[in-house]
């Protein structure tokens, strides 16, 4: 188990790791990601040659565009990660940073070689990556659980409150009144309308504080390609730490549950209660935390409640992706389905 105990930089001291990541006035375009990345990683790594040097670029993201990179004669992998198109909208990447300089001090996170004018280049985590349906198998369940249980004993300077309600309160806010894709805009009026979901947020917002559920250091996004086996298939890492932020842990685990469909929105992958419950028994006895019957229960009934923050949580960023992102991906389509999702689940938790 990763020890976070003994970790007590003051943000004086977080910040000193930030400013010590070298930043180069550089970019790199989505339109020529390739010669781009090999242009900068000499500049990153004067000692590279470009010509040892193969790209793959990894498309499971919807976010920014990450290209894999591997120098052959050094056998070394990197990722550089070019910042998708106005995300800093959605994104305080000023705090992904510290996030990622606390996690590095805590050897959580791969190292972070360098900062450019729109990305990162930072290390690559060698093993395999989750696949939607393998997540809530006997042999990944268990080992995420008390990855995430880790997560939450984290302590990295600065604001603990949990910053949910805040975030999707600021997202709100850049929902644009009408799309400049005649198709989205068609689909956003049809079925969405902007004080039904302030309505739905205001509520939500009063029963899930009513919960008390725990606030951790938690990961927020843990779709299948954030989470990485281990050669020695005894661990998981976690990777992507865009949106990781201290938040409820009933939203932290409700969200990776629901990532069990992956991004065709299968939800009926979505774990049974037998499953959560032994879910939830290896993330607390992982750190002694209180596993009795009753424990395990009022786990569950937090985790069913939160699953509704995660619908919205997302579908409101799509919402906002719709209208800022050059990405190839259906974003106003997978709002549509978020939402859907959320009011059928509502119907089974509020009652």
């Amino acid at each position: 188990m990763t020890n976070t105990s003994e970790f007590a930089n003051t943000t004086q001291d977080i910040a000193a790791l930030v400013d010590a990541i070298p930043h180069f006035a550089f970019d790199v375009k989505h339109d020529s990601l390739f010669d781009d990345s090999k242009l900068l990683l000499t500049k990153v790594f004067p000692e590279w040659s470009a010509d040892e040097l193969t790209f793959n670029q990894c498309k499971d993201g919807i976010t920014n565009k990450l290209i894999q990179c591997t120098n052959k004669s050094k056998d070394i992998t990197v990722l550089i990660r070019a910042y998708g198109k106005h995300t800093e909208v959605i994104i305080d990447r000023s705090q992904e940073l510290i996030n990622m300089a606390g996690l590095t001090r805590l050897s959580m996170c791969p190292p972070l070689y360098a900062r450019f004018n729109n990305g990162l280049v930072y290390g690559f985590i060698p093993g395999t990556v989750a696949k939607p349906e393998e997540m809530g198998n006997d042999l990944w369940a268990p080992l995420i659980a008390r990855k995430l249980a880790e997560w939450g004993q984290v302590q990295l300077p600065g604001d603990h409150s949990p910053q949910l309600f805040p975030i999707i309160r600021r997202w709100m806010n850049d929902i644009p009144a009408n799309y400049a894709s005649e198709r989205d805009n068609a689909i956003f009026h049809k079925h969405f309308k902007t004080q039904d979901l302030v309505a739905e947020r205001d509520q939500l917002d009063a029963i899930l504080t009513k919960l008390d559920s725990p606030v951790v250091f938690s990961h927020n996004d843990l779709l299948s390609g954030n989470v990485i086996m281990a050669e020695s298939k005894d661990e998981v890492f976690f990777i992507d730490y865009e949106y990781a932020m201290y938040n409820y842990r009933g939203f932290d685990i409700a969200n990776h549950f629901n990532e069990y469909a992956g991004f065709e929105c299968d939800y009926g992958r979505y774990p049974g209660k037998e499953a959560q419950l032994a879910w939830f028994k290896a993330y607390l006895d992982h750190i002694a935390l209180d596993s009795s019957s009753g424990a395990l229960e009022a786990m569950y009934t937090e985790v069913s409640l939160f699953q509704l923050a995660s619908h919205f949580y997302w579908g409101i960023w799509a919402l906002v992706q719709a209208d800022i992102s050059d990405i190839d991906f259906d974003y106003m389509d997978y709002a549509r389905l978020r939402f859907e999702q959320y009011y059928k689940v509502k119907t089974r938790v509020l009652v």
